[in-house]
């Protein structure tokens, strides 16, 4: 399909080779949702696993209310991104939403918070965040509670600080954690297409559209299917590159 300029909806299409791959990398529509779609997918990435990995290290000693505490912070995993995009939604919306009408009780005017599509696609990222870095908590729970407790043993009689133990005994036995993690994360992020559709549609204009949002956009709207599977084509590479890169990384490491 992505080989011809099928409509979507005719009987009829027409062979055109490769115009339509060569017509995505000319295009500053599809140029900005390719960016957005990294700047999502490696902002989430990195926000996700860092914050992950520092709830896990908490929530990993005991104190009175840790199950209650992981429990809390999971929750929003088992959310519909799609409705969390719509509570989000209601929350930073210019006209009677809750963020604002806070920043009007201090005294300020109102903030077009998603009328910027650089602005927009930061609070995507950050919400997206937010809502999933419960799951990169539950891996490295899991990685931390198969670190043997005798290998903190030698460190402490030489009077290695904390900060020495987490470089030198922490990261590296997680490497298969963080590899993991890191990778679902990264497809998660690539494949952004809910908050987007829930939060801002793309807008405004097309300046905070992702590649699934741009493929969604061109089937159904611009009714040039041809094109917009030539795009889902370059998402699948893009994805499959990461995964590649990915499983190349556990195997050098032993995993």
């Amino acid at each position: 399909m992505s080989l011809t300029n099928w409509d979507g909806f005719s009987q009829e299409s027409t062979f055109i080779g490769l115009e339509n791959y060569r017509n995505l990398f000319a295009d500053r529509k599809i140029i900005k949702a390719i960016a957005n779609t990294f700047r999502v997918g490696i902002g989430d990435t990195l926000l996700q696993n860092i914050f992950g990995l520092a709830y896990a290290m908490l929530l990993n000693r005991k104190f009175k209310g840790r199950s209650f505490t992981r429990a809390l912070i999971y929750m929003p995993v088992m959310v519909s991104s799609l409705i969390m995009g719509y509570i989000w939604f209601f929350i930073v919306q210019y006209d009677n939403g809750a963020l604002n009408d806070i920043v009007m009780l201090l005294g300020h005017p109102s903030v077009d918070w998603l009328g910027n599509g650089s602005r927009a696609v930061d609070f995507i990222m950050a919400i997206t965040s937010m809502q999933f870095v419960g799951q990169a908590m539950v891996i490295y729970l899991a990685g931390l509670q198969c670190i043997p407790k005798d290998m903190y043993e030698a460190p402490d009689i030489d009077g290695a600080n904390g900060v020495q133990k987490f470089f030198y005994i922490t990261l590296p036995m997680l490497k298969h954690a963080i590899v993991t993690t890191v990778t679902l994360k990264l497809i998660g992020g690539l494949q952004m297409y809910d908050l987007v559709v829930a939060l801002t549609n793309g807008g405004p204009g097309f300046s905070s559209h992702t590649i699934s949002t741009m493929i969604n956009y061109l089937y159904f709207n611009a009714q040039n299917a041809g094109y917009s599977s030539a795009l889902g084509v370059f998402l699948f590479l893009i994805i499959m590159c990461a995964t590649l890169l990915t499983n190349r990384l556990i195997e050098r490491n032993g995993g």
